[in-house]
């Protein structure tokens, strides 16, 4: 006969183990064997038996609860999201869920003092934070959750004594990548669109990057195919614009991100610019409207999955007491139709 009000010495007494077990297990710890896991799982299911997450809370000083923090990157009435950290929502939640921890999402303005309110209270166990503006100012708040040995993943590069836990893309070979993909092409005057300021580090990396494929080509940078650009689809049209009216030439346009290289696609074409017969276009991210433009483009992957799995499991890892070691993801090239075939040029 089934208890009206099951409770976890209910389940540990079927399951013949300790309570204690029963608690880890619900936890989904890994101290407790997968077998003895799923049968005390089975259990509370058959039991119609529901943990009570704040009186567990109350005794052990846990939410099991991790903040997602987005960024406004903008100062516009409307908020505008990095469309690669939206793709990431989905496995930061589902990672979260298989080790127990429910997900707070919050939008933040980088002007609002929410390292405050988060150090402050204990709505939270550990918080991962996707994107910022500039970096400089982004830092000391950095800085502020150290301070206040909040648990915190970052997004981003590893950057000499950033406060904090990075996991983050290898931005430099990304851009790398790109880059010689368009030279092997046979493109020569290939174009950055982007910023390279200490404020943005990542489209940074991705500049040195570019740099470095140019300079084992043999072929310097050129100031004049710089555009510095920060991350929206309209501001990669407006710099592929400034190209075109520079009067430079140019066969090739890496841009930093996906939304810029959309953006820097549609103002070629509306010049009369062909892609990818007259000019060959990169970017960077992988975001999901990237393989339905006309044409697909071509861009640097960095796999929201493995970069979801990886922040979680650094969070909880570091709520639980252990140490983590800041980690670059491996990007991959993805080949479409926007860069187009070998050329003799």
């Amino acid at each position: 006969m089934k208890p009206e009000n099951p409770t976890s010495r209910d389940i540990a007494d079927i399951a013949g183990v300790s309570q204690a077990t029963v608690s880890r297990a619900l936890r989904n710890s890994p101290l407790v064997r997968k077998e003895t896991r799923d049968r005390i799982h089975e259990i509370a299911r058959e039991l119609n038996y529901f943990v009570n997450r704040n009186a567990a809370g109350l005794r052990t000083q846990h939410s099991n609860t991790i903040a997602l923090l987005l960024f406004d990157e903008t100062d516009s009435e409307y908020p505008q999201i990095n469309p690669f950290f939206l793709s990431m929502l989905g496995d930061i939640t589902r990672a979260a869920a298989n080790r127990g921890y429910d997900v707070l999402v919050s939008l933040q303005q980088l002007t609002d003092d929410w390292h405050i309110e988060y150090q402050a209270s204990h709505r939270a166990d550990g918080l991962i934070l996707l994107g910022y503006g500039d970096y400089r100012k982004y830092r000391e708040k950095l800085a502020a959750l150290s301070d206040a040995n909040t648990r915190f993943m970052i997004w981003g590069p590893i950057i000499r004594d950033q406060p904090g836990h990075s996991f983050g893309c290898d931005n430099e070979n990304g851009g790398f990548q790109a880059t010689r993909h368009l030279l092997d092409l046979g493109r020569r005057r290939i174009a950055f669109i982007g910023n390279v300021s200490h404020g943005s580090p990542e489209l940074a990396a991705r500049h040195d990057g570019y740099v470095r494929a140019l300079e084992q080509a043999g072929s310097g940078k050129n100031p004049d195919l710089h555009v510095k650009a920060e991350n929206s689809e309209q501001l990669g049209y407006d710099a592929a614009e400034t190209l075109l009216e520079r009067g430079v030439e140019f066969d090739a346009v890496f841009a930093a991100s996906d939304l810029l290289a959309i953006g820097a696609m549609r103002a070629l074409q509306h010049a009369g610019r062909r892609v990818p017969e007259d000019v060959s276009i990169v970017g960077f991210d992988d975001i999901s409207l990237a393989a339905h433009v006309t044409p697909a483009l071509t861009t640097v992957q960095q796999n929201s999955h493995d970069a979801s799995e990886g922040l979680v499991s650094g969070v909880v890892g570091l709520i639980e007491g252990k140490t983590f070691e800041s980690t670059l993801l491996a990007p991959k090239l993805v080949v479409r139709e926007s860069c187009g075939s070998k050329t003799t040029r």
